[in-house]
C-alpha cells in the first residue's frame, strides 16, 4: 500500500465521494438482469451519478485503483468497481500515525 498514492487519490472531492457512493450498492441503479450475479458497480453508473465525462469517471477510477481503494473486473465492454475494503481498512487503521508523525512513508 503506497500512502501518497492513497492520499493523492483521497485529495479530490468527487473521489471520495465515488469512494462513499460504493460503500452502498443501493446508491446506483439496480444491475441488468445479465450482471445481476456481478460484484462492483458498472463505470457508467458511476458515471451518470457524478454527472462527469466518461473520460473523467475513467481517469478518477484509474487514480481509485492506482491507490489500491478500488478494484474492477472487466466483463465484455463493461467494468464493474467496487471497493478495496481491506486496503481501505488498513489505511485508516494503520497509517494516520504516520502521516501526523515525523516517520517515513512507503
Amino acid at each position: 500500500m503506497n500512502t501518497e498514492n492513497i492520499i493523492s487519490a483521497l485529495n479530490n472531492p468527487m473521489r471520495r465521494q465515488i469512494i462513499k457512493w460504493l460503500k452502498d450498492r443501493s446508491n446506483f441503479p439496480a444491475s441488468l438482469p445479465e450482471h445481476a450475479n456481478l460484484d462492483g458497480v458498472c463505470v457508467s453508473y458511476i458515471q451518470e451519478k457524478a454527472g462527469l465525462s466518461q473520460s473523467t469517471i475513467s481517469n478518477y477510477m484509474g487514480v481509485l485503483k492506482k491507490a489500491g481503494l478500488v478494484t474492477s473486473e472487466r466483463h465484455g465492454q463493461w467494468t464493474f468497481y467496487q471497493r478495496h475494503e481491506a486496503n481501505i481498512e488498513a489505511f485508516l487503521n494503520e497509517r494516520p500515525s504516520q502521516i501526523l508523525c515525523n516517520c517515513p512513508l512507503d
